[in-house]
C-alpha cells in the first residue's frame, strides 16, 4: 500500500549500470516498493507502491536508483550527449542532473558539475558519490564567471536558479519570486546565458531549463539569446508522456514548455540551443562521441600534468593490501591530494587549465599509513570470494546500516553482497561485518 503520507506517484531513474539492474529490481521488490515504467525513457519509472519513503529504501541509499521527478529528468535526454563526450553542467547542484549526464556519456565521457554555494556544492558531491557516477568532476565559481577556456565545450547544460514556479504543489514559498522580486533571478540567467555561450564549441549545443512557468525566465530569456548572442534554436517534441504548453512569445516554436498537471509532472521549460559554426556535429550519434574522445586525448596528452600527485610504491601497496581495484575506473591518473586520493580523469586534462581548483571522483583517504576505501564505490571493490558476506533478503542490509552485524569472514575487510552483486564494501571488528561508512 502506499504511504499516505508521500506523495502518490514518485518518479525515480535506475542510477545503476545495466548489470546491477537485477540487484535494483530485487532491493526495490524486498523492501516492498511497486513502479510501472515510464515511457519516454527505459530508466524512468512511477512508483505504485511505497511502504516507506523511497528516499530512505536500500536501492536509494547505495545509488541504484535516484528519486527525481520526471520533468526533470529532460533536459539531459533532450541534450543528447554522446558516449564519450565531454559535459558542463553550469549550474549543477544537487547534482540529480549531473548523475545522469554521467550515465548518458559513460566512463570514456566526462562530466564537470559547477556549484558556486558552499553546501550545495556538498550537496552535489554527495549526490554524485551516492550513484558512483564515475566520469564525474566538481568545481565551485559563480557560473557567470567561470573561468574556463571558451569556445571548448561541444555540450552544455544550463538549469539556472529560477523562481520555481512549476513546483508549487512541492514548494508553495516559491510564489513570492514574482514581479520585481524575480528581477535579479532574470538578470542572473542573462549573465548565465552568456557565459554559457562563450564557453560553446562552434556547433555546440546548449540546453536551458528551468522549473518555472515564468515567460520572463523562460521565452523571453530565449529570445534574447537567440538575437543578442546568436544561437539557433533547434525543435524540441515532448517525449512520450509529457504535454506541452504553447509557447507564451510568437516565434518560438520549437521550445517545449512542459505542462505539469497534464504531464503528472513539474511544470518546466527547455529550449534547445546550438552555437553556429564548424566542428564535429555534437549530435547522438556513437561517431560524434568517438571523434570527441580522440580529440581530447590528444589534447590531454599535450596538456600539462594536473595538480596533486602520483602514489609512490608505499601508497601503492596500501591500496593493494586494502583490496582497492582500480582496473575498472574511467581512464584517467590516481592522485593524491593531501590524505584524499582522486581519480583525475583523462578527459579533464585537455579541457581544465592545471591551475583551475576542482576535484575528481574521490576513491578513499590515507590514514596513518594504511588506504580506507570508499566503501559506495563499487567499482573498486576486490573480486575475492574469500572477503564476500552474503544478505539474505533487503531487510538484512536495511538493518546493517541501523548498525547491526552480519558473521564477518576470515580476512581485514569485507564486500556485502546480495543476489550475488556486490553492494560495499564492509568493516570488520573481529567476528562482525559493520557498513564501513559508519
Amino acid at each position: 500500500m502506499i504511504d499516505s503520507s508521500q506523495p502518490p506517484g514518485r518518479t525515480f531513474r535506475f542510477a545503476c549500470p545495466p548489470q546491477d539492474m537485477p540487484l535494483a529490481l530485487a532491493l526495490l521488490a524486498g523492501q516492498g516498493y511497486a513502479f510501472e515504467p515510464e515511457p519516454f525513457w527505459p530508466l524512468a519509472a512511477r512508483l505504485t507502491a511505497e511502504p516507506r519513503p523511497l528516499g530512505s529504501s536500500v536501492a536509494n541509499f547505495f545509488g541504484f536508483i535516484h528519486v527525481q521527478d520526471k520533468s526533470s529528468m529532460l533536459p539531459p535526454l533532450l541534450l543528447a550527449p554522446a558516449r564519450g563526450e565531454a559535459v558542463l553542467d553550469l549550474c549543477a547542484s544537487p547534482g540529480s542532473k549531473t548523475g545522469q549526464l554521467a550515465q548518458l556519456v559513460g566512463p570514456e565521457g566526462f562530466v564537470l558539475g559547477n556549484e558556486p554555494g558552499g553546501a550545495r556544492l556538498e550537496t552535489l558531491r554527495r549526490t554524485l558519490e551516492r550513484v558512483n557516477a564515475l566520469p564525474c568532476a566538481t568545481c565551485s565559481f559563480p557560473g557567470q564567471e567561470a573561468p574556463l577556456a571558451g569556445g571548448r565545450w561541444p555540450f552544455i547544460l544550463l538549469d539556472p536558479p529560477c523562481s520555481g514556479l512549476g513546483t508549487l504543489d512541492k514548494h508553495p514559498e516559491a510564489r513570492r519570486w514574482q514581479g520585481a522580486r524575480a528581477q535579479p533571478l532574470e538578470r542572473l540567467q542573462r549573465d548565465l546565458l552568456a557565459r554559457a555561450s562563450a564557453l560553446l564549441a562552434p556547433g555546440g549545443v546548449l540546453l536551458y531549463s528551468t522549473c518555472t512557468t515564468s515567460p520572463a525566465e523562460n521565452e523571453v530569456q530565449t529570445a534574447w539569446a537567440l538575437d543578442a548572442l546568436g544561437l539557433e534554436l533547434e525543435p524540441l517534441a515532448p517525449p512520450p508522456g509529457f504535454v506541452a504548453r504553447p509557447p507564451a512569445l510568437p516565434g518560438l516554436d520549437g521550445v517545449l514548455p512542459v505542462d505539469g498537471d497534464a504531464s503528472g509532472a513539474q511544470g518546466f521549460y527547455l529550449a534547445r540551443l546550438r552555437r553556429p559554426g564548424a566542428g564535429a556535429d555534437p549530435g547522438p550519434a556513437d561517431a560524434a562521441g568517438a571523434a570527441g574522445a580522440a580529440d581530447a586525448e590528444a589534447e590531454a596528452c599535450a596538456a600539462p600534468p594536473p595538480r596533486g600527485r602520483l602514489l609512490d610504491a608505499a601508497e601503492t601497496a596500501a591500496c593493494a593490501e586494502a583490496g582497492a581495484e582500480f582496473t575498472r575506473l574511467p581512464p584517467g591518473e590516481l592522485r593524491r591530494f593531501g590524505d584524499a586520493l582522486f581519480l583525475v580523469h583523462r578527459r579533464a586534462r585537455g579541457l581544465l587549465s592545471p591551475g583551475l581548483p576542482w576535484q575528481g571522483l574521490p576513491l578513499g583517504r590515507f590514514q596513518a599509513g594504511r588506504f580506507r576505501p570508499n566503501p559506495r564505490l563499487r567499482a573498486i571493490l576486490p573480486a575475492d570470494p574469500a572477503c564476500a558476506v552474503h544478505a539474505d533478503s533487503a531487510q538484512d542490509i536495511a538493518r546493517l546500516l541501523t548498525g547491526q552485524a552480519l558473521p564477518a569472514p576470515r580476512a581485514p575487510f569485507a564486500v556485502l553482497h546480495f543476489q550475488g552483486r556486490p553492494v560495499c564494501r564492509l568493516a570488520v571488528k573481529g567476528s562482525r561485518a559493520l557498513w564501513a561508512g559508519r
